[in-house]
């Protein structure tokens, strides 16, 4: 019964940190149009939250040992409701995207040390589950966050997509003070790698300046874009050898000569900037081209978790039994099958043909997180748990930041592409237009209006033809990237050193 309320109050914390990441995807037009922004801009709330979460994870494993495990938690769960508050009275999208700067930096520890905790204390036999029982969670939080996300939105007001942490946050802090507060994992005095650190935020946040601002400036031939390519890469470039050389390293790029951890990581990798990429894309384009509320964004969105919460606990009861590396493939396909399928469908089709494909897509997701965690922390000793869970949740993290970035470039580019190519057809020598012309003044749309009929068509037709490109690029991107796993060497089991309390 501890176990089981350990489990309930960890859990909670991680389902608020996801909810707030997935409950804004959806509201990005809302907000963007409230501050009198683009809703390209408006991403900046999305991936502003998930940069400042990167530069904190690797930190976690300092941070934990230095302050406790229990004390960085519930100080995490506290100043991520404090920078709500603020995030949720922000006037201006500067003022917001500072606020979910600082919201993701307090909340960057929170995923790793809920892992670090929950395998610390669960037998190393029933870790497995341990794992299933909080991904199912990791499950819930999206099947959530794009239907409340709507729902506030088009019936509250989106600052309270932010508020409403405040009585999931109290009641996170208390649970886990309650019952974790006697266990207490050893504290240690160590240095920390100034250097290491430097290097790590100069390098990633000109990277992400680069990505978020390259479109509007376009690209290379801005200088700005430039200094902060060459900052991002000089920086980075750096920080490898540095870390690998420090004694106490900020991040412990060691790990990474494990197999198994480097190959599940990898895969994590890739897998979420997929998964990242649809998430922000569908959601968008639903609302900004074909003329979706937040709401019905939201709920086209959901049903990717309804089969991953039904198949996340069966999955975690017999991943001893089955071959991981295979069930990862097969998520990997059912990834890459639901994505292609969504690339097929247009203005035209109903609410169920987009609900579809995102049904599916939540088969892939069980076997996808509990068989990679899995993989990936079969070689990794007890003592460097919190190490492994910062460093693997920091790429990922990362790779979904980039995925915001990358895939809204990839549609505008792919959508002016075919704008202009649409475009070309509209002109009196193109038999096409002539008959359409005619059909066009049999229903009273003539001169000046005609064109403007014809060009928010063409508008809409090019969108959906961009944002079919990009979906088609990342559901190859899942079936080339498939055999990749079978890397990994088992046995995948967890190792006992430095266990659990």
């Amino acid at each position: 019964m501890p176990l089981l309320f350990l489990t309930a109050a960890i859990a909670t914390a991680s389902f608020m940190e996801i909810l707030d990441m997935t409950i804004v995807n959806v509201s990005v037009p809302a907000i963007s149009g409230s501050l009198g922004v683009s809703s390209s801009e408006g991403t900046w709330v999305v991936s502003s939250y998930m940069l400042a979460a990167a530069f904190m994870q690797p930190l976690t494993g300092w941070i934990s040992r230095r302050f406790g495990e229990v004390r960085t938690f519930v100080t995490s769960v506290l100043l991520f409701m404090v920078f709500s508050a603020i995030c949720g009275l922000a006037t201006s999208l500067p003022m917001l995207v500072a606020s979910r700067l600082m919201q993701g930096f307090v909340s960057g520890p929170m995923m790793s040390v809920a892992q670090a905790i929950l395998l610390r204390n669960y037998p190393i036999e029933r870790r497995g589950m341990a794992i299933a029982l909080w991904a199912m969670v990791i499950v819930i939080a999206p099947i959530c966050g794009p239907i409340l996300g709507g729902w506030i939105t088009d019936n509250l007001s989106w600052p309270w997509l932010f508020y409403i942490n405040l009585p999931v946050g109290s009641f996170c802090a208390i649970a886990c003070w309650t019952i974790l507060r006697k266990r207490e994992s050893v504290t240690v005095k160590s240095p920390i790698d100034i250097t290491g650190l430097v290097l790590l935020i100069v390098g990633v946040s000109s990277l992400q300046f680069m990505l978020d601002n390259g479109n509007d400036k376009d690209w290379f031939s801005s200088p700005a874009i430039v200094t902060a390519a060459v900052v991002s890469l000089v920086s980075l470039v750096f920080f490898v050898p540095w870390e690998l050389t420090d004694a106490h390293p900020v991040v412990d790029l060691w790990l990474f000569r494990r197999r198994n951890f480097r190959v599940a990581t990898i895969m994590l990798c890739l897998g979420y900037f997929g998964m990242m990429g649809v998430n922000i894309l569908f959601p968008l384009w639903l609302q900004t081209t074909l003329g979706y509320t937040a709401t019905h964004a939201g709920l086209a969105v959901a049903p990717m978790g309804l089969l991953a919460l039904v198949m996340s606990p069966i999955v975690g009861k017999n991943m001893n039994r089955m071959n991981l590396r295979l069930a990862v493939c097969f998520a990997f396909m059912v990834f890459g099958a639901a994505v292609l399928w969504t690339s097929t469908l247009n203005a035209d089709a109903t609410f169920a043909q987009f609900a579809t494909p995102r049904f599916l897509q939540g088969l892939g997701i069980a076997f996808f997180f509990l068989p990679l965690n899995t993989i990936l922390l079969s070689e990794v000793r007890g003592d460097q748990l919190t190490n492994a869970t910062g460093l693997s949740n920091f790429c990922r993290t990362m790779a979904g930041s980039i995925a915001t970035a990358v895939t809204i470039w990839m549609w505008n580019r792919r959508t002016d592409l075919h704008h202009a190519v649409l475009t070309e057809h509209v002109r009196d020598s193109a038999s096409g237009w002539l008959a359409y012309q005619s059909h066009l003044d049999a229903i009273g749309i003539q001169g000046a209006h005609a064109f403007q009929y014809v060009d928010a068509i063409i508008a809409q037709q090019a969108s959906t033809l961009g944002v079919n490109d990009v979906f088609v690029a990342i559901g190859l991107m899942y079936f080339v990237i498939t055999p990749l796993v079978w890397f990994a060497k088992p046995p995948f089991t967890f190792k006992a050193g430095g266990g659990g309390h």
